[in-house]
């Protein structure tokens, strides 16, 4: 991605480059190059000593540990990572060496998307999400993806969305037989349905899609949705996300969060549905928000249905009885944030960087688990296929990341230097802000201990308490009522009290005023999952 929005390094006709990777795709990338005069290209580098010392098209080669004296020597400004076939493990240890130099960094995309075996200008690209937190990634297990998805009617809620466009993306190359895409947001649902017509005419993909507006607010549209279309698979992804956002806006997360669950859970075991999963969050966690209170009892939910033989809901005699025994398999994946979505931070501080600062940190101590949102839909899907009833599943995000560090990474590979607070010399500088409503300094992944393997190396399986459905219902009327007159001290109470280890704000705050009070931070020990 664009890191600095770099109208300089980018065009202008003395950049001086090093090729990182003296390869194929380094040297035609060097031809492809020579004919544009953007560039000066100084030399290539290469992690293979025996190319060290030699000249290709009278070009030099170096050893890594040269780059340092050529950068400060001749004046490098550009550095192009021409290294595709690289492991992820590598492809980040060269950056951490190349993160204190003063150069911006670039790269060429990897193997899959240079299948023509053809190099060329266009194929230069900003350094993406993953070159700055990615690991390496673990091959999918095939018969996990395809076992609730080929040949069968899937439904996604919440579709338009980052989390929900990724699931139709990787559910429709399995050949259900109908994706049904439901979504409020209008321009959304367009955009997602019309690259999945793009993406089934590029594969030759015989699948029938369904876009449907409509909020998951409205159970009479829900249950009317899944009658007709009698989904087997259900992914519910749709759900307000934004921490402050929710914190200001309490009823209106609730009802969208928790009730916007509770009718897609009712719709699904009241027409058959097989399997039904919910995407979570690790803010659902012993929550200091309401944003993660209102996901916890969206869980709580689940659970709670997926033990209850005969679940009664309010005017379930006016629609019918209710299904068999344990008709539908309810299950919840749990993970952290996901980089890219809107409302991450690394698109913020992408445009940060280009507007030339300041980077606004909320925390020096702040820290974050990060995930590429291909992975953790695909973690989901599969993790949904192990599902056997009321299983909460938890996904391995890897090691926390402190958000001040990502921030100082992102200048250093854009080429900027932070600015010191004393001299002010320097190009961009980092402010910290403070923490907003319902923020936490550290995030968790587990309530309880000790989570249970499960056949993929990245998704655990979490023992949680729950809420029998006898009690739980009761307590969501009383919540419900509570958020229909938007009464938030009581909201506030009722959230506590339905989420042990929750450490809500009890100040209530009107509506669109997210800046009074402060909430109470969780423990600041570092708390591993």
């Amino acid at each position: 991605f664009w890191l600095a929005g770099l109208d300089g390094n980018a065009r202008r006709s003395d950049a001086r480059l090093l090729i990182y990777g003296a390869g194929n795709a380094g040297v035609q990338t060097a031809a492809a190059l020579g004919s544009t005069r953007t560039y000066t290209i100084l030399g290539f580098v290469d992690d293979d000593a025996a190319k060290a010392g030699r000249s290709i098209n009278g070009v030099p080669v170096y050893g890594p540990q040269q780059i340092p004296g050529i950068v400060s020597r001749q004046n490098v400004t550009d550095i192009l990572l021409a290294v595709p076939s690289v492991s992820r493990e590598r492809r980040n240890e060269i950056l951490q060496t190349l993160q204190t130099l003063p150069v911006h960094v670039r790269t060429l995309p990897g193997l899959s998307d240079l299948a023509s075996g053809r190099v060329t200008v266009q194929d230069i690209r900003e350094l993406d999400i993953e070159d700055l937190l990615g690991r390496e990634p673990i091959p999918p297990h095939p018969e996990l993806l395809a076992r609730n998805l080929t040949g069968k009617t899937v439904l996604v809620t919440g579709a338009g969305g980052s989390i929900g466009s990724e699931l139709c993306r990787q559910i429709v190359v399995e050949r259900p037989l109908c994706l049904v895409l439901v979504d409020h947001n209008e321009f959304g649902l367009y955009t997602i349905h019309a690259e999945l017509l793009a993406l089934c005419t590029e594969h030759a993909l015989t699948v029938e899609l369904v876009p449907l507006l409509g909020s998951v607010r409205n159970y009479s549209l829900i249950s009317g949705i899944f009658k007709t279309h009698r989904p087997s698979t259900v992914y519910h992804a749709a759900a307000y996300k934004h921490v402050p956002l929710v914190e200001s806006n309490p009823a209106e997360g609730i009802a969208n969060n928790v009730f916007g669950t509770l009718h897609v859970a009712r719709a699904a075991l009241e027409n058959g549905v097989a399997q039904c999963v919910l995407v979570s969050t690790d803010k659902a966690v012993r929550p200091t928000s309401i944003m993660g209170a209102t996901k916890r009892v969206a869980e709580l939910i689940l659970q709670a249905l997926a033990n209850e033989p005969n679940p009664v809901f309010e005017n379930t005699a006016a629609n019918g009885a209710p299904p068999p025994p344990h008709a539908t398999c309810f299950a919840m994946v749990r993970f952290g944030n996901v980089l890219g979505s809107s409302g991450s931070v690394v698109p913020l501080f992408r445009q940060q960087i280009a507007s030339g600062g300041p980077i606004t940190v909320t925390h020096a101590e702040v820290t974050r688990y990060f995930m590429t949102i291909p992975e953790a839909a695909q973690l989901v899907l599969q993790a949904g296929a192990m599902a056997q009833g009321g299983d909460v599943f938890v996904l391995d995000m890897g090691a926390p990341v402190k958000v001040l560090d990502l921030a100082k990474r992102m200048v250093a590979l854009s080429g900027f230097t932070l600015r010191d607070p004393t001299t002010f010399a320097g190009d961009i500088d980092i402010q910290i802000v403070g923490l907003r409503p319902g923020e936490k300094l550290y995030e968790e992944l587990l309530i309880g201990n000790n989570p249970a393997a499960t056949p993929h190396p990245r998704i655990m399986k979490a023992h949680e308490e729950f809420i029998p459905w006898s009690v739980l219902s009761g307590q969501l009327q009383v919540l419900w009522t509570a958020a229909q007159s938007n009464d938030l001290p009581a909201l506030h109470a009722y959230l506590a009290q339905l989420v042990p280890g929750c450490a809500l704000n009890t100040t209530a705050r009107a509506p669109g005023s997210p800046s009074a009070g402060r909430p109470e931070v969780c423990d600041e020990r570092r708390e591993s999952a």
